[in-house]
């Protein structure tokens, strides 16, 4: 059994010991194995096919719409038109997680993002719960934007053919429905695309981003013209907690700009590419973020918004009386949004990748399809699970559970960075945190100020996800973990 703390002096194995459960549990992987093993599956090798400009439309794929297009509507009656602050307050507190992320992607380049960031710093216990806490990062996210999705093909279909899917079958139960259809159909294109191969999903990603980005443009173009300076009379209406509030929801909108690190193992030049998509893609969604949200409460008071996941083409419809732009609008978020579940489907697929390869879930999720490069079943049982969610739960419960799922993984990254830089100090690192420590600990802050501005409800939520994990990891993960046993020829 190797020592996973500090590498030995000697550079040689560890001698023989059995440790006791509490070792066990903070037994780490070491950096240089987290990489060898990279791109290693069951049965075959990822293919390592992107480049920055696909990494970095990858983390805007994932990211740009959701609190645009989705959750803009439930944020607005919180803040007021303060919301523009809200997504300010998000934006900051993503931004020091993601330097932390950039300067890990740049060192352990592998799939399991800040999973595989945990095991190398704190242990596997720590790890599994990150990686349990990105199940619900990502798998949830993938099902709550799905259900925007249909939200926007409804606007799109009342707007060109006149006619609705009747709310049975476009609607989860608990919102008038019984079903929602839109959702599960939208999780399985993205699933036909990945099962592709990466190279074609970042190329059909790339495309969707581009319309995403005009739409935003578009919108910013035409509602400009209905903007009035009076809406912004009561700027703060509920005050400060106001703001906290919507910008703890608003966190949702800014899931995915760790995206880019999932693909590490499929990166052309991970230690170049990975901090530089990841640090470029938040710049450029944020920017975009809060001149939409300023040019939408200048169009529309804040009063009059309402929890409609198609605010922004009701704002077209209105401010031009015409429903023709409200219908391009909802044609260009069907496209976009369709972009954000091919993204977060795929970082989902790759963490259960990381996971699975290390013992901790079952191995048919590190199976990889010679003839695609793709972890083929993993792709199929993850999109189905993702499809039936969103077609059974209501948007605003998944966001929110979301939301704390991320912010907690985000705080454990902003600790492995440090950790890090203690531990392997002289390890090679292609960007560094500036002013380290002191801008993860605000980082680590920021996350769980927003955390604590999230629900009792979904903290009870992220508390029984959490028992279940553990449950889960101490019946499967802690016994048949590679790391509990590793073979002879692992033992370098």
């Amino acid at each position: 059994m190797l020592d996973h703390g500090a590498p030995p002096h000697n550079g040689g194995p560890a001698a023989p010991h059995s440790p006791g459960v509490g070792v066990r549990l903070m037994r780490r992987k070491p950096v240089e194995r987290l990489v060898a093993e990279g791109g290693h599956g069951e049965g075959g090798t990822l293919r390592r096919s992107l480049g920055l400009w696909q990494l970095t439309m990858i983390s805007i794929g994932a990211t740009l719409g959701t609190g645009i297009f989705v959750v803009l509507g439930e944020a607005v009656p919180k803040a007021g038109p303060a919301v523009t602050l809200s997504f300010v307050i998000a934006g900051l507190t993503a931004l020091f997680s993601a330097l932390s992320y950039a300067e890990l992607a740049g060192t352990i380049p592998v799939s399991g993002s800040s999973y595989s960031y945990a095991y190398a710093t704190m242990g596997e216990l720590i790890a599994w719960v990150c990686g349990w806490c990105l199940m619900l990062e990502y798998g949830v996210s993938v099902a709550a934007v799905a259900v925007g999705w249909g939200e926007y093909l409804n606007e799109l279909l009342d707007g060109t053919i006149g006619v609705t899917l009747p709310a049975a079958l476009s609607a989860p139960p608990g919102d008038g429905g019984v079903f929602n259809a839109p959702a599960l159909i939208v999780v399985m294109l993205a699933m036909a695309f990945l099962l592709g191969g990466a190279r074609e999903s970042a190329r059909a990603n790339t495309v969707m981003v581009l319309v995403k980005i005009g739409a935003l443009v578009l919108f910013c173009a035409i509602g400009v013209q209905g903007f009035r300076s009076g809406n912004y009379e009561n700027f703060m209406p509920l005050g400060m907690a106001g703001v906290s509030a919507a910008g703890a929801t608003l966190f949702f909108s800014y899931i995915g700009f760790d995206a880019a690190s999932t693909a590490g193992e499929e990166a052309k030049n991970a230690q170049r590419d990975l901090p530089r998509a990841i640090l470029l893609s938040l710049a450029i969604i944020t920017a975009l973020y809060v001149l939409v949200a300023a040019v939408a409460v200048g169009a529309k008071p804040w009063r009059q918004f309402t929890d409609s996941e198609a605010t922004l083409a009701q704002i077209m419809r209105e401010v031009t009386g015409q429903s023709f732009w409200g219908t391009l609008l909802a044609f260009c978020a069907v496209i976009a949004i369709a972009s954000v579940v091919l993204t977060v489907l795929y970082g989902q697929t790759r963490i259960l990748f990381a996971m699975s390869r290390d013992g901790l879930v079952p191995k048919v999720f590190a199976r990889v399809s010679p003839r695609t490069g793709t972890p083929r079943a993993n792709t199929l049982i993850v999109s189905l699970f993702c499809g039936v969610l969103a077609a059974a739960v209501p948007l605003g419960q998944l966001a929110d559970a979301t939301s704390i799922g991320t912010l907690f993984a985000f705080a454990l990254v902003n600790v492995a960075v440090v950790v890090l830089r203690r531990s392997r100090p002289d390890m090679p690192r292609s960007f560094r945190v500036p002013l380290s420590p002191l801008l993860p600990a605000l980082g680590f802050g920021f996350c769980l100020w927003m955390m604590g501005s999230l629900s009792t409800v979904t903290w009870v939520v992220f508390g029984v996800w959490m028992a279940v994990g553990l449950v889960f990891y101490f019946l499967y993960g802690y016994r048949r973990s590679r790391l509990a046993a590793p073979a002879p020829s692992e033992a370098k």
